[in-house]
């Protein structure tokens, strides 16, 4: 994995994928993915695709300044978009980056959260120095929990959390800088 500088505009490279910053010829394929309503089931629901591009616009913004964000996921083998992972700090634990990712239906259940996500974490733990991350998910969210899992977090605790679109109840899995370095081996 080449860690990249995303603040630079520099992608974050894998073996099968790259994470950069958004284009202008993201925007459509994005207003289509967040309108899904699969998709977007357990991520607050649909948005418009003005929604999205404030959305995307925000995001890339961050990413600029911070460093980090929920950057494109594209396929290296042809280019090919797949959606959105990254880290950012959430207004429900404002201490702490969180893991997230969001991909459209096609490219489900093909191991590219879970790549996507291991970059980052990577990066949290090794560039940013991070002691510990989070990842949330709605509870019935079964997909997203197993990409925890898979990426060596473990349960923390459950939680009632609310957003613009509502309340929800939420799973919070966490993984800190040790057992990262003990599974990475």
């Amino acid at each position: 994995m080449t860690p990249g500088d995303i603040r630079a505009g520099k992608p974050i490279v894998t073996e099968r994928l790259i994470l950069r910053p958004y284009r202008d010829d993201d925007l459509a394929f994005l207003a289509a993915m967040n309108g899904d309503p699969e998709v977007m089931r357990y991520l607050g629901g649909t948005m418009t695709p003005a929604e999205s591009n404030a959305m995307v616009a925000r995001i890339n913004a961050k990413l600029a300044s911070d460093g980090h964000g929920m950057a494109a996921v594209e396929r290296r083998a042809d280019g090919q978009l797949l959606g959105m992972c990254g880290m950012s700090y959430e207004v429900w634990y404002p201490d702490v980056l969180e893991l997230g990712w969001r991909l459209a239906r096609p490219f489900w259940g093909q191991g590219y959260a879970t790549e996507a996500g291991r970059a980052w974490a990577r990066i949290a733990f090794e560039v940013y120095g991070e002691q510990r991350l989070i990842s949330i998910a709605d509870a019935p969210n079964d997909n997203s929990t197993a990409v925890m899992k898979r990426l060596g977090f473990t349960f923390d605790h459950a939680a009632e959390l609310s957003d613009d679109k509502g309340d929800f109840s939420a799973v919070i899995y966490s993984i800190t800088r040790e057992a990262w370095a003990a599974q990475a081996g």
